[in-house]
């Protein structure tokens, strides 16, 4: 007796390709039995059992009975079918819930797959398909979720790194001259040791449009403000910082012992800005300058702006945003899980590190 098909070691098991599908048909239209069919293949009895029972269909007979047959190109596209809609031994598998939780984060939430896993982690949630960042992403770029791709995400994974040529000297304007250099900056600031030290800027629209935002971040926590302003002038930059005061009151000092601005002319007048509108001959702030056309000096602040980004495209009117809609982009950065933070909050943080009173939050400025 045969034992080709007997034997006891564990065997590889492959799926039957089409040519063998045909194969089978032909020797069944020859009447070859299972066992033989078996053999001539080399495959299990089962296999070509199983075969046979997928694959097999009504045939209307010339004198209008019906015969059960066997038919490969059936037998094929019923396979192919069948590849499409099974899990694919995905580490999702067929958790739904979890799908649907990603979903709902990238195109509703603008999340990006990393902050997606890393908040999952963070905050303890369960799932039974729970898959890591880099698996996601994979996922993503093979179109697994039905309706999102690359597109959908703000920063494509494979972006390349820009590297920065470090200055060694201080390139202030001649107008601003008497102004502290970045180099000047204590280390407290510069390793993020301590609450309350921002960067600042202002995003701009499109040439032509005077409305722009001012945007202020806190560098050991991230947290984010952004006050719409009509002119980028050095008078509107001021009247914000003013309005900042009389929110904060006593405590404006405390939350913002210093600002990091770069060299943008509605800058330069930074005495004001250092001066009490309650009182001006108290000093309320410290001012510094990057270095002119070194943006990485500020990174913290860029990549904030580069997040508004998602909101306000450049080229967009900034004056046809509401305050409500700004009001919402700030909360939404504010509320984002960052993997600096540890996939915490700026909210989340700076209630811990900020001396504030937890009760006076920010809302949006309109000036």
């Amino acid at each position: 007796m045969e034992r080709n098909n007997f034997n006891i070691k564990e065997q590889k098991y492959t799926h039957l390709k089409e040519s063998e599908r045909y194969k089978i048909e032909v020797l069944l239209q020859e009447k070859n039995s299972i066992k033989n069919i078996s053999n001539i293949l080399g495959r299990a009895r089962s296999t070509i059992y199983r075969e046979i029972k997928r694959g097999s269909i009504f045939h209307l007979q010339s004198d209008l009975t019906k015969k059960k047959q066997y038919r490969a190109n059936y037998a094929q596209n019923d396979y192919k079918a069948k590849g499409k809609n099974k899990e694919r031994g995905l580490k999702i598998g067929n958790d739904h819930i979890l799908e649907e939780y990603i979903r709902n984060k990238i195109l509703k939430e603008k999340y990006s797959p990393d902050a997606i896993i890393g908040e999952i982690k963070d905050k303890g949630l369960k799932f039974k398909g729970m898959i890591c960042t880099k698996t996601l992403y994979n996922y993503i770029d093979n179109r697994i979720f039905s309706g999102i791709s690359n597109e959908n995400l703000w920063e494509k994974r494979k972006r390349k790194k820009r590297h920065y040529k470090k200055l060694t000297r201080s390139r202030i304007s001649r107008t601003n001259r008497m102004a502290k250099s970045i180099e000047q900056r204590p280390e407290a600031i510069n390793n993020r040791s301590e609450y309350g030290h921002w960067e600042g800027d202002c995003v701009k629209g499109p040439k032509g449009q005077t409305t722009s935002l001012l945007t202020l971040t806190e560098r050991k926590t991230l947290e984010e403000i952004i006050i719409k302003i009509e002119r980028t002038s050095q008078e509107e930059v001021k009247n914000a910082i003013d309005h900042l005061e009389q929110h904060y009151g006593n405590q404006f000092k405390l939350k913002f012992k210093s600002i990091t601005f770069d060299n943008g002319v509605e800058f330069l007048d930074w005495k004001s800005l250092e001066l009490s509108i309650n009182n001006p001959k108290k000093q309320r702030t410290v001012t510094y300058f990057a270095h002119a056309y070194s943006a990485w000096e500020r990174g913290s602040n860029e990549v904030q702006n580069r997040m508004i980004r998602r909101f306000i495209p450049k080229g967009t009117n900034i004056h046809d945003f509401t305050e409500k809609e700004i009001n919402g982009i700030q909360c939404w950065m504010n509320n984002y899980p960052r993997k600096k933070l540890g996939y915490k909050s700026a909210n989340q943080l700076a209630q811990q590190f900020s001396q504030i009173n937890k009760n006076s939050e920010l809302d949006f400025v309109s000036l």
